[in-house]
Parts: C-alpha cells; sequence; structure tokens
C-alpha cells in the first residue's frame, strides 16, 4: 500500500541518500560492507549511505543497452566483468537480431572501459569476495542494469548483495527478492512512471562530481591514501 511519505519527492540524490542510508543503519560500522554506486546517477546516493554507515565505497559499472530506435527502452545491460542481461521480452518483441544486440554490446563495453579509468584514476577495484556487497542506484524501473550489476557480484563470491536504491516500481522491487538476499527500496509510490519524477532536481550527474565524490569519500577514510593521489 503507498504510503503518504511514498508520495513525496526527494529535493536531490543527496537527500534521498540520507533517507536511503536511514534504513541501512542495522550495517552501520560493520568493518565487512562495502557500498558500491552504480555511475552516474547512483554515486551521489551511495555517497550518503557510506559516509553514514562508516563504510568503503566504490564503483560498479554498467551501461544499460538501448532497444534501437526506442534507445531509452532497456532490451539489456553490460556490467563489469563481461556480464550481459537481456530483457527477453523487449529481444522478442521487436525481433531484435543477436548481431545488432552484439554491436550495441560492442558499443557499450567501450563505453564501460572508458568510464572505468576515467573514474578509478589509477585506483584498483575494492575487492568483493566475502563482503557484504551493497548495490545504489538512484532508483529502480525496469531494473535491468541493477539485474546485470546483481549477476556480475555473485561471480565475485560476496556474502551477500542487498540491492538498495531510493525509490522504485513497487513490482520491480518485489521482483528483485528473488535475485537479492535483501531489497531495500526506500520509496514504492503507486502509480509508478519514472524514478526522475520523485525527485526535485533530477539533473544529470557528471563525470567529474563522480570522481571528486569519490576523492573526497577517499580522503575521509584514508587521508594518507588521498594525500598521495593528490601529488600524484
Amino acid at each position: 500500500m503507498t504510503t503518504p511519505d511514498d508520495r513525496r519527492r526527494f529535493a536531490d540524490r543527496r537527500d534521498a541518500g540520507r533517507a536511503l542510508a536511514a534504513e541501512l543503519r542495522a550495517y552501520a560500522g560493520r568493518p565487512d560492507v562495502l557500498v558500491l554506486a552504480l555511475p552516474r546517477g547512483g554515486v551521489p546516493v551511495a555517497y550518503q549511505i557510506a559516509e553514514a554507515l562508516a563504510a568503503p565505497l566504490d564503483l560498479f559499472l554498467v551501461r544499460k543497452l538501448g532497444t534501437p530506435g526506442h534507445e531509452e527502452l532497456a532490451m539489456g545491460a553490460l556490467a563489469s566483468g563481461g556480464v550481459r542481461v537481456l530483457n527477453d521480452d523487449v529481444v522478442q518483441w521487436y525481433r531484435i537480431p543477436e548481431a545488432v544486440i552484439d554491436a550495441v554490446a560492442a558499443r557499450e563495453q567501450q563505453e564501460l572501459e572508458r568510464r572505468e579509468l576515467a573514474y578509478r584514476e589509477g585506483r584498483a577495484p575494492a575487492p568483493i569476495a566475502g563482503r557484504i556487497v551493497i548495490l545504489v542506484d538512484d532508483g529502480l524501473a525496469t531494473g535491468s542494469t541493477m539485474r546485470a550489476a546483481v549477476e556480475a557480484v555473485r561471480q565475485r563470491q560476496p556474502a551477500k548483495v542487498i540491492v538498495a536504491v531510493p525509490v522504485g516500481s513497487p513490482e520491480t522491487c518485489r521482483d528483485f527478492r528473488a535475485i537479492a538476499d535483501e531489497v531495500v527500496c526506500a520509496r514504492m509510490p503507486e502509480p509508478f512512471s519514472a524514478v526522475g519524477q520523485w525527485y526535485g532536481d533530477f539533473s544529470q550527474t557528471s563525470d567529474e562530481e563522480v570522481r571528486e565524490l569519490l576523492r573526497d569519500h577517499l580522503r575521509l577514510v584514508s587521508p594518507e591514501s588521498a594525500n598521495r593521489h593528490d601529488g600524484a
């Protein structure tokens, strides 16, 4: 059932992150927790969570595979590690040939690799094996990108996978209970049309904002490492 709180919009992604952090406070201070943000929009949200939980923050890159001619509609997604997830309903409805899917995936793989280099600035990915991983995005609509992230993270043998978003489609949030160990959707309004509808400011997160948030978090959790990076 939709509550009055479900109808309230978040001011911006940072406001949403603070609200979501409150839902995850049981994980505060645990040394085995790792917060992984889906760039770009998930990073400002995840930053607030990592700060509140005193947990390390890293990225997990996922790229949507847009349907040719309907680019906003996801026919699947590509995640770090070469994991590809397809939305079979979309692929069958639009009769998308495998060669077309491969071509789109190859293009998105190049962008994924570009972002890995641009955002990490030489830092190695955080280890996942044996940790409680909290995967964060700014919302769940169809869930194709988050589904790819969950499958890719599973391959790295975490202790637990938690999907956490400030707002999501009630149906999608329910569906994720079958593939994640825990799902935290702070708000599940009905009717649900688009993630951006539930934010006052849903302007695009820039590459530079992603880099700056990662640097800022690194300064807080490891000042010596940040100083070495800044002086490099």
